[in-house]
């Protein structure tokens, strides 16, 4: 599983919630790994999104 390669896969077979960006060559950029109970910021997504575009 993707969670599994990522690191992300718990003990009860969910997935922690996380967020990875991966530019064009497949190199990891970001990585968040939070609560499961809470949603990210998606005004740090963004701005690690817009990063990439620079």
């Amino acid at each position: 599983a993707v969670a599994d390669r990522y690191g992300v896969l718990r003990s009860d077979g969910l997935s922690e919630r996380a967020i990875f960006v991966i530019d064009k060559k497949g190199i990891i950029r970001y990585i968040r790994v939070g609560d499961i109970n809470k949603r990210p910021r998606l005004e740090v997504l963004v701005k690690e999104l817009e990063r990439l575009e620079k």
